[in-house]
């Protein structure tokens, strides 16, 4: 049987690898941006707010939603998106807990 080399990994570490990927593009970005700013669940069309096409905006909402930045709900012909304002909280205290465990050398200057 083959293992993926993400299974060699905590599982911590593979839930943080998931959601830290699902941030790694600006679209995506801009997309929770948008949403957080809308403060509602969007039925419109969102790739108006991106300079991208609908398929690759389709393309970055389905990869928030399988990491479960977001949710979107079918209503007929649209879908309604929003954010899953749980995981994002989530996220905000992993991503803090991720980067506290990183201790700089004394002394450490950015130039």
């Amino acid at each position: 049987m083959v293992i993926a080399k993400t299974e060699l990994f905590e599982k911590s570490l593979q839930e943080q690898a998931n959601l830290f990927k699902a941030l790694a593009h600006p679209a995506r970005l801009q997309i929770l941006h948008f949403l957080a700013k809308s403060k509602t669940c969007i039925s419109g069309d969102i790739s108006d707010e991106l300079p991208l096409s609908r398929t690759t905006v389709s393309q970055h909402l389905k990869e928030l939603k399988e990491a479960g930045l977001i949710q979107g709900h079918v209503e007929g012909a649209k879908t309604n998106y929003c954010l899953d304002y749980q995981k994002i909280e989530e996220l905000k205290i992993m991503l803090g807990s991720f980067l506290n465990d990183i201790e700089l050398p004394d002394g450490f200057c950015c130039k």
